[in-house]
């Protein structure tokens, strides 16, 4: 854990402003060289003096994976958790500890395998956290095996002869365990990444980011239609609420709205502009956020990327203290002793 800032408590002084430098623990960043780990690393660090919250009062938590390093580089308060937990492990810190803002960093194989459930509950409580979860579309810390996200007929050294599974689209679960903020991003785009964080910082309750990451060592180049200097304005399908949602370098493709409501890849010179899709993040319906996440079957070709969905709903860790305070306003303060001793209790000995 981080000393306190700079000014943080001393003689009156007011707090120092914070720099990258804040979150940067004196750890040795230590990823396979050119990982996209690095640069997502090096956006949120950038990112946090944003937020004008000092280091003790962060705290990321963190699985098993490439991205469970993650903790070590960030002078916050940090858990690594074990497999898959770092939601469940994340909910009692926010839901205890509504003073701090928590952070959960994950892969695809953390989060989408045995920590599936453990997601999904919390995007459906809305527990104030915000999930950067990492999806290279491998296993990349035992050595390539094929993951939650992999494509059908990958070939991997658990599936030879190529996966049988049909893959997570992770921000279409997301959306299906109805959670109230649902973003996509990449990990070399830093202004985007930066602005997508923003708004998840802002967001209260659960915010969930998928971020594709490149994993070069036993993934190479599985995003490069969206981040290769000749394929990403053409495959890059920018939302931004309450704008039409055009794509291309001259703005030549859309997202059409169909007469049955569905929604389509076109080109803009072929759909009449009431029919061009303008994005609404904040509509509570999820079912358009759904047809703009299966726009694509993966990566490869155009794809969404922003925020989805961003709406308000209750957050749980404000609902529970509503219900705490309203039945100690009735019934009185508890005696915890006695209720460890009330019902069926028995004396040992």
């Amino acid at each position: 854990m981080a000393g306190e800032p700079n000014g943080q408590g001393t003689g009156g002084a007011g707090p120092a402003t914070l720099t990258k430098k804040d979150f940067a623990s004196d750890q040795e960043v230590r990823w396979c060289p050119g990982c996209g780990d690095y640069a997502i690393l090096s956006t949120v660090q950038g990112f946090m003096p944003e937020l004008g919250v000092p280091p003790h009062k962060l705290v990321f938590v963190t699985g098993i994976g490439c991205s469970g390093r993650f903790v070590y580089y960030m002078d916050t308060y940090g858990v690594h958790g074990i497999h898959g937990r770092a939601p469940a492990i994340a909910s009692g810190l926010a839901t205890a500890r509504p003073d701090l803002a928590v952070w959960i960093v994950t892969g695809d194989g953390d989060a989408l395998s045995i920590g599936g459930n453990h997601l999904i509950h919390a995007l459906r409580r809305n527990v104030n956290l915000k999930i950067l979860m990492f999806n290279n579309q491998i296993y990349g810390l035992t050595k390539g095996q094929y993951s939650p996200t992999s494509e059908e007929g990958k070939v991997t050294k658990s599936t030879p002869f190529g996966s049988l599974d049909h893959p997570f689209n992770p921000v279409a679960l997301a959306l299906g365990a109805e959670a109230s903020f649902v973003a996509r991003s990449i990990d070399v785009d830093r202004q985007h990444l930066t602005d997508v964080l923003r708004q998840a910082a802002a967001h209260q309750g659960t915010a969930f980011i998928e971020i594709y990451q490149n994993c070069n060592v036993f993934n190479d180049d599985a995003f490069i239609a969206l981040t290769g200097k000749e394929t990403k304005g053409l495959n890059q399908i920018r939302l931004q609420h309450g704008k039409p949602v055009v794509f291309g370098p001259e703005g030549e493709r859309c997202v059409a709205v169909e007469y049955d409501g569905t929604l389509r890849i076109a080109e803009t010179a072929d759909v009449p502009e009431e029919l061009v899709y303008v994005h609404d993040a904040h509509r509570e319906d999820p079912s358009t956020a759904f047809a703009l996440a299966h726009l694509s079957a993966g990566p490869t070709h155009p794809t969404a990327i922003g925020v989805f969905r961003d709406v308000v709903r209750p957050v749980y860790g404000e609902l529970m203290e509503k219900q705490i305070d309203a039945a100690t306003e009735r019934l009185g303060q508890g005696d915890l002793a006695k209720l460890l001793n009330s019902g069926d209790t028995w004396v040992v000995g």
